[in-house]
Protein backbone atom coordinates (compact mmCIF):
# COMPACT_ATOMS: atom_id res chain seq x y z
CA UNK A 1 0.00 0.00 0.00
CA UNK A 2 1.06 3.53 -0.90
CA UNK A 3 1.60 6.16 1.34
CA UNK A 4 -0.88 8.29 -0.06
CA UNK A 5 -3.42 5.74 0.49
CA UNK A 6 -3.17 5.11 3.97
CA UNK A 7 -3.95 8.82 4.28
CA UNK A 8 -6.93 8.29 2.39
CA UNK A 9 -10.36 9.73 3.92
CA UNK A 10 -14.04 8.36 2.85
CA UNK A 11 -17.21 9.83 4.18
CA UNK A 12 -20.87 8.93 4.60
CA UNK A 13 -24.16 10.49 4.18
CA UNK A 14 -26.38 7.49 4.62
CA UNK A 15 -24.26 4.77 6.46
CA UNK A 16 -25.06 2.55 3.11
CA UNK A 17 -22.94 4.88 0.68
CA UNK A 18 -19.49 6.12 1.07
CA UNK A 19 -17.29 8.07 -1.46
CA UNK A 20 -13.36 9.10 -1.36
CA UNK A 21 -13.07 12.39 -3.03
CA UNK A 22 -9.49 12.19 -3.66
CA UNK A 23 -7.96 8.63 -4.45
CA UNK A 24 -5.17 10.03 -6.86
CA UNK A 25 -2.59 7.56 -7.12
CA UNK A 26 -3.70 4.35 -5.81
CA UNK A 27 -4.46 1.14 -7.20
CA UNK A 28 -8.04 0.61 -6.11
CA UNK A 29 -10.93 0.13 -9.13
CA UNK A 30 -14.08 -1.46 -9.43
CA UNK A 31 -14.31 -4.76 -7.08
CA UNK A 32 -11.50 -3.82 -4.51
CA UNK A 33 -12.78 -4.27 -1.24
CA UNK A 34 -11.63 -1.92 1.54
CA UNK A 35 -11.88 -1.61 5.64
CA UNK A 36 -13.12 2.34 6.77
CA UNK A 37 -12.55 3.64 10.64
CA UNK A 38 -12.79 5.61 12.87
CA UNK A 39 -13.52 6.14 16.24
CA UNK A 40 -17.09 4.79 16.10
CA UNK A 41 -15.63 1.65 14.34
CA UNK A 42 -14.65 -0.15 11.06
CA UNK A 43 -16.65 -1.43 8.12
CA UNK A 44 -15.87 -3.39 5.11
CA UNK A 45 -16.91 -1.37 1.91
CA UNK A 46 -16.93 -1.96 -1.62
CA UNK A 47 -15.19 0.23 -4.36
CA UNK A 48 -18.40 0.21 -7.04
CA UNK A 49 -16.92 3.23 -9.23
CA UNK A 50 -13.73 5.20 -9.98
CA UNK A 51 -14.10 8.23 -11.04
CA UNK A 52 -11.20 9.18 -13.49
CA UNK A 53 -10.70 13.01 -14.33
CA UNK A 54 -9.44 14.22 -17.62
CA UNK A 55 -8.75 17.52 -16.42
CA UNK A 56 -6.47 17.43 -13.46
CA UNK A 57 -8.85 17.15 -10.87
CA UNK A 58 -8.59 14.35 -8.22
CA UNK A 59 -10.14 10.68 -9.08
CA UNK A 60 -12.99 9.94 -6.47
CA UNK A 61 -14.03 6.18 -5.42
CA UNK A 62 -17.54 5.76 -4.53
CA UNK A 63 -19.48 2.68 -3.19
CA UNK A 64 -21.53 0.41 -0.75
CA UNK A 65 -20.95 -0.38 2.67
CA UNK A 66 -21.49 -3.77 3.28
CA UNK A 67 -21.02 -4.25 6.92
CA UNK A 68 -19.60 -3.22 10.54
CA UNK A 69 -16.77 -5.35 11.99
CA UNK A 70 -16.28 -5.79 15.60
CA UNK A 71 -13.11 -7.43 16.72
CA UNK A 72 -13.97 -10.83 15.49
CA UNK A 73 -17.34 -10.14 14.26
CA UNK A 74 -18.91 -9.29 11.08
CA UNK A 75 -22.42 -7.55 10.80
CA UNK A 76 -23.96 -7.09 7.80
CA UNK A 77 -26.58 -4.53 9.13
CA UNK A 78 -24.27 -2.71 11.01
CA UNK A 79 -22.83 -0.02 8.99
CA UNK A 80 -23.07 4.07 10.20
CA UNK A 81 -22.61 7.19 8.72
CA UNK A 82 -19.62 9.12 9.50
CA UNK A 83 -18.18 12.13 8.29
CA UNK A 84 -14.32 11.01 7.92
CA UNK A 85 -12.57 7.74 8.27
CA UNK A 86 -9.26 6.25 7.51
CA UNK A 87 -9.61 3.98 4.43
CA UNK A 88 -7.03 1.15 3.38
CA UNK A 89 -7.30 -1.97 1.42
CA UNK A 90 -8.95 -5.32 3.43
CA UNK A 91 -6.98 -7.90 4.67
CA UNK A 92 -6.98 -11.57 3.89
CA UNK A 93 -7.96 -12.40 7.64
CA UNK A 94 -10.89 -9.88 6.69
CA UNK A 95 -12.42 -11.71 4.11
CA UNK A 96 -12.09 -15.40 6.10
CA UNK A 97 -13.73 -13.57 8.49
CA UNK A 98 -16.45 -12.30 6.38
CA UNK A 99 -17.10 -15.22 4.04
CA UNK A 100 -17.41 -17.38 7.98
CA UNK A 101 -20.05 -14.70 9.20
CA UNK A 102 -22.45 -15.07 6.58
CA UNK A 103 -21.83 -18.87 5.82
CA UNK A 104 -19.87 -18.84 2.37
CA UNK A 105 -18.93 -22.38 2.47
CA UNK A 106 -19.27 -23.23 -1.12
CA UNK A 107 -15.31 -22.86 -2.34
CA UNK A 108 -15.99 -22.04 -6.99
CA UNK A 109 -12.68 -19.96 -7.14
CA UNK A 110 -10.04 -17.54 -6.48
CA UNK A 111 -10.73 -13.30 -6.02
CA UNK A 112 -9.47 -11.64 -9.27
CA UNK A 113 -9.55 -8.33 -6.97
CA UNK A 114 -6.72 -8.44 -3.98
CA UNK A 115 -5.90 -9.87 -1.43
CA UNK A 116 -6.26 -13.65 -3.57
CA UNK A 117 -8.43 -15.74 -1.28
CA UNK A 118 -10.73 -18.67 -2.19
CA UNK A 119 -13.88 -16.89 -3.57
CA UNK A 120 -16.98 -18.96 -1.77
CA UNK A 121 -20.73 -18.87 -2.69
CA UNK A 122 -23.43 -18.69 0.50
CA UNK A 123 -25.43 -22.20 -0.43
CA UNK A 124 -28.74 -21.07 1.27
CA UNK A 125 -29.07 -18.21 -0.77
CA UNK A 126 -29.82 -20.75 -3.88
CA UNK A 127 -33.38 -19.98 -2.48
CA UNK A 128 -33.83 -17.41 -4.81
CA UNK A 129 -33.66 -17.75 -8.68
CA UNK A 130 -30.30 -17.22 -10.36
CA UNK A 131 -29.53 -15.98 -13.69
CA UNK A 132 -26.48 -17.50 -15.26
CA UNK A 133 -24.90 -16.03 -18.77
CA UNK A 134 -21.88 -15.95 -21.05
CA UNK A 135 -21.45 -16.14 -24.58
CA UNK A 136 -20.21 -18.98 -26.50
CA UNK A 137 -16.32 -19.80 -25.47
CA UNK A 138 -17.17 -17.92 -21.91
CA UNK A 139 -16.46 -21.44 -20.06
CA UNK A 140 -20.28 -20.93 -18.76
CA UNK A 141 -21.16 -24.54 -18.87
CA UNK A 142 -18.30 -26.00 -17.45
CA UNK A 143 -18.06 -23.58 -14.79
CA UNK A 144 -21.48 -24.26 -13.95
CA UNK A 145 -20.39 -27.97 -13.29
CA UNK A 146 -17.79 -26.50 -11.19
CA UNK A 147 -20.85 -25.10 -8.93
CA UNK A 148 -23.52 -27.99 -9.39
CA UNK A 149 -21.03 -29.93 -7.73
CA UNK A 150 -20.06 -28.25 -4.57
CA UNK A 151 -24.15 -27.70 -4.20
CA UNK A 152 -24.99 -31.52 -4.79
CA UNK A 153 -21.05 -32.22 -2.44
CA UNK A 154 -22.20 -30.26 -0.03
CA UNK A 155 -26.28 -29.53 0.15
CA UNK A 156 -29.12 -31.91 0.77
CA UNK A 157 -30.83 -30.35 -2.13
CA UNK A 158 -31.92 -32.15 -4.76
CA UNK A 159 -31.11 -30.54 -8.28
CA UNK A 160 -32.63 -31.44 -11.80
CA UNK A 161 -31.21 -30.37 -14.20
CA UNK A 162 -32.62 -29.74 -17.90
CA UNK A 163 -29.47 -30.60 -20.31
CA UNK A 164 -30.03 -29.60 -23.82
CA UNK A 165 -26.46 -30.65 -25.10
CA UNK A 166 -25.69 -33.49 -22.72
CA UNK A 167 -22.91 -31.50 -21.09
CA UNK A 168 -23.77 -33.10 -17.58
CA UNK A 169 -24.46 -36.60 -18.15
CA UNK A 170 -21.07 -37.66 -16.40
CA UNK A 171 -22.47 -35.34 -13.38
CA UNK A 172 -21.76 -38.75 -11.54
CA UNK A 173 -18.69 -39.68 -12.35
CA UNK A 174 -15.03 -38.61 -11.04
CA UNK A 175 -12.05 -37.35 -13.00
CA UNK A 176 -9.06 -39.86 -12.12
CA UNK A 177 -7.26 -37.35 -10.74
CA UNK A 178 -10.06 -35.78 -8.15
CA UNK A 179 -9.15 -36.05 -4.56
CA UNK A 180 -10.18 -33.84 -1.54
CA UNK A 181 -13.38 -33.90 0.13
CA UNK A 182 -15.88 -32.67 -1.78
CA UNK A 183 -14.71 -35.63 -4.42
CA UNK A 184 -15.34 -37.90 -1.94
CA UNK A 185 -18.22 -36.19 -1.10
CA UNK A 186 -19.69 -36.50 -4.69
CA UNK A 187 -18.61 -40.09 -4.61
CA UNK A 188 -21.47 -40.92 -2.20
CA UNK A 189 -24.39 -38.78 -3.85
CA UNK A 190 -26.86 -40.52 -5.64
CA UNK A 191 -26.88 -38.94 -9.37
CA UNK A 192 -29.22 -40.34 -11.82
CA UNK A 193 -28.90 -39.46 -15.32
CA UNK A 194 -32.56 -39.93 -17.81
CA UNK A 195 -31.02 -39.78 -21.85
CA UNK A 196 -33.87 -40.66 -24.61
CA UNK A 197 -32.28 -43.39 -26.23
CA UNK A 198 -28.82 -44.71 -25.20
CA UNK A 199 -28.24 -48.11 -25.10
CA UNK A 200 -27.57 -48.97 -21.20
CA UNK A 201 -28.86 -45.63 -19.74
CA UNK A 202 -32.40 -45.18 -17.93
CA UNK A 203 -34.77 -43.86 -20.10
CA UNK A 204 -36.30 -40.32 -20.57
CA UNK A 205 -39.46 -40.48 -20.51
CA UNK A 206 -43.25 -38.81 -20.04
CA UNK A 207 -46.88 -40.68 -20.14
CA UNK A 208 -49.18 -39.10 -22.30
CA UNK A 209 -51.86 -39.85 -19.87
CA UNK A 210 -50.47 -38.39 -17.02
CA UNK A 211 -50.29 -34.70 -18.42
CA UNK A 212 -52.73 -32.48 -17.71
CA UNK A 213 -55.45 -31.36 -20.28
CA UNK A 214 -54.09 -28.48 -21.28
CA UNK A 215 -50.71 -30.17 -21.29
CA UNK A 216 -52.60 -32.96 -23.67
CA UNK A 217 -54.16 -30.07 -26.00
CA UNK A 218 -50.39 -28.38 -26.69
CA UNK A 219 -49.15 -31.77 -27.05
CA UNK A 220 -51.94 -32.30 -29.64
CA UNK A 221 -51.52 -28.41 -31.14
CA UNK A 222 -55.36 -28.05 -30.27
CA UNK A 223 -56.80 -24.09 -29.99
CA UNK A 224 -59.66 -24.19 -28.25
CA UNK A 225 -61.16 -21.73 -31.05
CA UNK A 226 -59.53 -22.52 -33.87
CA UNK A 227 -59.72 -26.23 -33.43
CA UNK A 228 -63.00 -26.17 -31.59
CA UNK A 229 -64.42 -29.51 -32.36
CA UNK A 230 -61.27 -31.60 -32.16
CA UNK A 231 -60.84 -29.62 -28.72
CA UNK A 232 -64.44 -30.10 -27.46
CA UNK A 233 -64.08 -33.76 -28.23
CA UNK A 234 -61.00 -33.92 -26.32
CA UNK A 235 -62.58 -32.49 -23.56
CA UNK A 236 -65.35 -35.30 -23.26
CA UNK A 237 -62.43 -37.88 -23.62
CA UNK A 238 -60.50 -36.48 -20.45
CA UNK A 239 -61.00 -39.88 -19.02
CA UNK A 240 -59.88 -41.89 -22.00
CA UNK A 241 -57.08 -39.54 -22.38
CA UNK A 242 -56.42 -40.43 -18.67
CA UNK A 243 -56.30 -43.89 -18.64
CA UNK A 244 -56.05 -46.05 -21.86
CA UNK A 245 -52.40 -46.93 -22.90
CA UNK A 246 -51.21 -44.77 -25.55
CA UNK A 247 -50.85 -47.83 -27.85
CA UNK A 248 -54.83 -48.15 -27.60
CA UNK A 249 -55.36 -44.60 -28.05
CA UNK A 250 -55.72 -44.23 -31.93
CA UNK A 251 -58.02 -47.45 -32.46
CA UNK A 252 -60.21 -45.95 -30.04
CA UNK A 253 -59.88 -42.44 -32.03
CA UNK A 254 -60.55 -43.77 -35.83
CA UNK A 255 -63.41 -46.45 -34.74
CA UNK A 256 -65.58 -43.71 -33.36
CA UNK A 257 -68.77 -42.87 -34.78
CA UNK A 258 -68.09 -39.81 -33.86
CA UNK A 259 -66.50 -37.39 -36.28
CA UNK A 260 -64.77 -35.18 -34.08
CA UNK A 261 -62.95 -37.91 -32.53
CA UNK A 262 -62.13 -39.82 -35.53
CA UNK A 263 -60.90 -36.47 -37.12
CA UNK A 264 -58.85 -35.77 -33.67
CA UNK A 265 -57.69 -39.58 -34.64
CA UNK A 266 -56.72 -38.65 -38.02
CA UNK A 267 -54.55 -35.84 -35.89
CA UNK A 268 -52.67 -38.23 -33.88
CA UNK A 269 -52.10 -40.33 -36.60
CA UNK A 270 -50.68 -37.41 -39.10
CA UNK A 271 -48.37 -36.44 -36.33
CA UNK A 272 -46.92 -39.68 -35.88
CA UNK A 273 -47.77 -39.02 -31.94
CA UNK A 274 -47.98 -42.24 -30.90
CA UNK A 275 -44.67 -43.37 -32.53
CA UNK A 276 -42.32 -40.87 -30.48
CA UNK A 277 -39.66 -42.66 -28.10
CA UNK A 278 -40.68 -39.73 -25.66
CA UNK A 279 -43.69 -41.91 -24.08
CA UNK A 280 -43.32 -44.03 -21.31
CA UNK A 281 -45.12 -47.62 -22.12
CA UNK A 282 -43.66 -49.92 -19.73
CA UNK A 283 -40.68 -47.53 -18.65
CA UNK A 284 -40.93 -45.44 -15.81
CA UNK A 285 -41.51 -41.51 -16.20
CA UNK A 286 -38.85 -38.97 -15.51
CA UNK A 287 -41.43 -37.52 -12.88
CA UNK A 288 -41.69 -40.47 -10.77
CA UNK A 289 -38.06 -40.75 -11.16
CA UNK A 290 -37.94 -36.90 -9.85
CA UNK A 291 -40.46 -37.71 -7.41
CA UNK A 292 -37.55 -40.16 -5.36
CA UNK A 293 -35.76 -37.10 -4.59
CA UNK A 294 -32.33 -37.91 -5.36
CA UNK A 295 -29.39 -35.68 -5.11
CA UNK A 296 -29.40 -34.91 -8.43
CA UNK A 297 -31.58 -36.10 -11.64
CA UNK A 298 -29.94 -35.24 -15.43
CA UNK A 299 -32.37 -34.95 -18.23
CA UNK A 300 -30.47 -35.54 -21.06
CA UNK A 301 -32.87 -33.40 -23.84
CA UNK A 302 -30.68 -33.82 -26.61
CA UNK A 303 -31.58 -37.02 -28.94
CA UNK A 304 -34.88 -37.21 -29.76
CA UNK A 305 -35.92 -37.77 -33.12
CA UNK A 306 -38.30 -34.53 -33.24
CA UNK A 307 -37.50 -31.74 -31.63
CA UNK A 308 -41.15 -31.29 -29.51
CA UNK A 309 -40.44 -34.63 -27.33
CA UNK A 310 -37.60 -32.18 -25.17
CA UNK A 311 -40.35 -29.87 -24.86
CA UNK A 312 -42.74 -32.86 -23.85
CA UNK A 313 -40.47 -34.12 -20.88
CA UNK A 314 -39.83 -30.45 -19.56
CA UNK A 315 -43.37 -29.55 -19.71
CA UNK A 316 -44.29 -33.09 -17.39
CA UNK A 317 -42.04 -32.40 -15.44
CA UNK A 318 -42.88 -28.07 -14.90
CA UNK A 319 -46.80 -29.03 -14.57
CA UNK A 320 -45.85 -32.16 -11.97
CA UNK A 321 -43.62 -30.10 -9.74
CA UNK A 322 -46.07 -26.84 -9.83
CA UNK A 323 -49.13 -29.13 -9.55
CA UNK A 324 -47.05 -30.47 -6.34
CA UNK A 325 -46.01 -27.01 -4.98
CA UNK A 326 -48.24 -27.03 -1.47
CA UNK A 327 -45.84 -29.84 -0.40
CA UNK A 328 -43.32 -26.99 -0.19
CA UNK A 329 -40.23 -29.87 -0.79
CA UNK A 330 -37.02 -28.08 -2.14
CA UNK A 331 -35.66 -28.51 -5.67
CA UNK A 332 -33.06 -26.66 -7.74
CA UNK A 333 -34.14 -26.85 -11.45
CA UNK A 334 -31.12 -25.92 -13.04
CA UNK A 335 -32.51 -24.92 -17.09
CA UNK A 336 -29.12 -24.94 -19.30
CA UNK A 337 -29.32 -23.17 -22.53
CA UNK A 338 -32.54 -21.63 -21.38
CA UNK A 339 -33.11 -19.49 -24.70
CA UNK A 340 -34.16 -23.01 -25.76
CA UNK A 341 -37.29 -23.20 -23.05
CA UNK A 342 -37.81 -19.55 -22.04
CA UNK A 343 -37.33 -17.37 -25.38
CA UNK A 344 -40.41 -15.33 -26.00
CA UNK A 345 -39.62 -15.76 -29.65
CA UNK A 346 -41.02 -19.65 -29.66
CA UNK A 347 -44.87 -19.56 -30.69
CA UNK A 348 -45.77 -23.18 -30.73
CA UNK A 349 -48.20 -24.38 -28.19
CA UNK A 350 -46.01 -26.58 -26.55
CA UNK A 351 -43.22 -23.77 -26.43
CA UNK A 352 -45.56 -21.60 -24.82
CA UNK A 353 -46.82 -23.78 -22.20
CA UNK A 354 -43.21 -24.69 -21.27
CA UNK A 355 -41.79 -21.65 -21.31
CA UNK A 356 -45.28 -19.80 -19.66
CA UNK A 357 -44.75 -22.91 -16.62
CA UNK A 358 -41.59 -21.11 -16.13
CA UNK A 359 -42.76 -17.80 -16.14
CA UNK A 360 -45.15 -19.17 -13.71
CA UNK A 361 -42.51 -20.64 -11.59
CA UNK A 362 -39.99 -17.32 -11.27
CA UNK A 363 -42.91 -15.35 -10.11
CA UNK A 364 -44.56 -17.72 -7.54
CA UNK A 365 -42.45 -20.60 -6.86
CA UNK A 366 -39.82 -19.19 -4.62
CA UNK A 367 -42.45 -19.38 -2.05
CA UNK A 368 -43.17 -23.34 -2.47
CA UNK A 369 -39.28 -24.28 -2.46
CA UNK A 370 -39.16 -24.44 -6.49
CA UNK A 371 -36.28 -22.17 -7.60
CA UNK A 372 -34.30 -21.88 -10.69
CA UNK A 373 -30.74 -21.48 -12.16
CA UNK A 374 -31.14 -20.57 -15.79
CA UNK A 375 -28.03 -20.15 -17.76
CA UNK A 376 -28.00 -19.33 -21.73
CA UNK A 377 -25.70 -17.69 -23.69
CA UNK A 378 -28.32 -14.51 -25.13
CA UNK A 379 -29.66 -12.85 -21.86
CA UNK A 380 -31.51 -11.02 -24.44
CA UNK A 381 -33.61 -14.22 -25.83
CA UNK A 382 -35.16 -14.73 -22.51
CA UNK A 383 -38.38 -13.73 -21.59
CA UNK A 384 -37.71 -10.56 -19.47
CA UNK A 385 -40.74 -11.92 -17.07
CA UNK A 386 -38.16 -14.48 -16.01
CA UNK A 387 -34.99 -12.53 -15.76
CA UNK A 388 -36.74 -9.76 -13.78
CA UNK A 389 -37.26 -12.85 -11.06
CA UNK A 390 -32.96 -13.75 -10.37
CA UNK A 391 -31.86 -11.92 -7.42
CA UNK A 392 -28.41 -14.20 -7.98
CA UNK A 393 -26.14 -13.67 -11.30
CA UNK A 394 -22.97 -14.82 -12.58
CA UNK A 395 -21.62 -13.28 -15.31
CA UNK A 396 -18.72 -14.43 -17.76
CA UNK A 397 -17.20 -13.55 -20.96
CA UNK A 398 -20.39 -11.42 -23.31
CA UNK A 399 -19.33 -9.35 -26.09
CA UNK A 400 -22.65 -7.85 -26.77
CA UNK A 401 -23.90 -4.14 -25.95
CA UNK A 402 -27.63 -5.18 -26.09
CA UNK A 403 -27.34 -8.00 -23.82
CA UNK A 404 -24.81 -6.05 -20.72
CA UNK A 405 -27.08 -3.22 -21.24
CA UNK A 406 -30.08 -5.18 -20.14
CA UNK A 407 -28.15 -7.09 -17.38
CA UNK A 408 -27.05 -3.49 -15.92
CA UNK A 409 -30.68 -2.89 -15.98
CA UNK A 410 -32.20 -5.98 -14.55
CA UNK A 411 -29.66 -6.28 -12.07
CA UNK A 412 -28.76 -3.35 -10.22
CA UNK A 413 -27.38 -4.85 -7.20
CA UNK A 414 -24.57 -5.69 -9.47
CA UNK A 415 -21.92 -2.67 -9.91
CA UNK A 416 -22.19 -1.47 -13.53
CA UNK A 417 -18.36 -0.92 -13.72
CA UNK A 418 -17.97 -4.67 -12.89
CA UNK A 419 -20.37 -6.13 -15.74
CA UNK A 420 -18.58 -3.47 -18.23
CA UNK A 421 -15.16 -5.26 -17.90
CA UNK A 422 -16.99 -8.35 -18.66
CA UNK A 423 -16.02 -8.67 -22.76
CA UNK A 424 -12.47 -8.43 -21.30
CA UNK A 425 -12.76 -11.93 -18.97
CA UNK A 426 -10.60 -14.66 -20.04
CA UNK A 427 -12.10 -17.78 -19.79
CA UNK A 428 -12.97 -19.39 -16.88
CA UNK A 429 -13.57 -15.55 -15.12
CA UNK A 430 -16.94 -14.52 -13.86
CA UNK A 431 -18.79 -11.53 -11.94
CA UNK A 432 -21.12 -13.21 -9.12
CA UNK A 433 -23.07 -10.58 -7.83
CA UNK A 434 -26.47 -11.19 -5.41
CA UNK A 435 -27.27 -12.61 -2.07
CA UNK A 436 -25.76 -15.93 -3.33
CA UNK A 437 -22.35 -13.93 -2.52
CA UNK A 438 -21.00 -12.02 0.42
CA UNK A 439 -20.00 -9.04 -1.77
CA UNK A 440 -19.83 -8.35 -5.99
CA UNK A 441 -17.34 -10.50 -6.60
CA UNK A 442 -14.87 -10.78 -9.79
CA UNK A 443 -13.65 -14.49 -9.74
CA UNK A 444 -11.44 -17.29 -11.91
CA UNK A 445 -13.47 -20.71 -11.67
CA UNK A 446 -11.99 -23.99 -10.05
CA UNK A 447 -11.07 -26.98 -11.97
CA UNK A 448 -14.11 -29.49 -12.23
CA UNK A 449 -13.98 -32.76 -10.52
CA UNK A 450 -16.90 -34.26 -12.75
CA UNK A 451 -16.09 -34.74 -16.71
CA UNK A 452 -17.72 -32.13 -18.92
CA UNK A 453 -20.16 -34.30 -21.66
CA UNK A 454 -20.02 -31.91 -24.28
CA UNK A 455 -16.85 -30.29 -24.49
CA UNK A 456 -16.06 -28.63 -27.67
CA UNK A 457 -14.92 -30.64 -31.29
CA UNK A 458 -11.00 -28.88 -31.59
CA UNK A 459 -9.48 -28.04 -35.25
CA UNK A 460 -7.59 -31.52 -36.90
CA UNK A 461 -3.71 -30.29 -37.12
CA UNK A 462 -1.65 -31.68 -39.55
Amino acid sequence: MTEHSAQLSAHSEDGRSFTVRDATGTPFIAGTLLLVANAEGRQLALVEERETNTRGEPEALRGRLLGAIDDAVFDPRGGHAFTAADVRAADAATIDLVHSAMGATLEIGVNLSPPSRPARLLAHRFNRHTFWCGQSGSGKTYALGVVLEQLIAHTALPVVVFDPNSDFVRLGELNPDADGPTAELLAQRDIRVLRPNTPGAAPLRARLTAMTMEAKAAVLRLDPVADREEFNAALHLRELLSSVDTAELLPRLLGSDDPAQRALGLRVENMGLLGWEVWARRDREATAVIDERADATVLDLGGFSTPDQHLVVALSVLDELWARREERRPVLLVIDEAHNLCSPMLTSPLAVAVRERIVQIAAEGRKFGLWLLLSTQRPSKVAPGIISQCDNLALMKMTSPVDLEGLATYFGYAPAALIARSPWFRQGEALFAGGFVPAPTLLAMNARLTPEGGSDVSVPLR
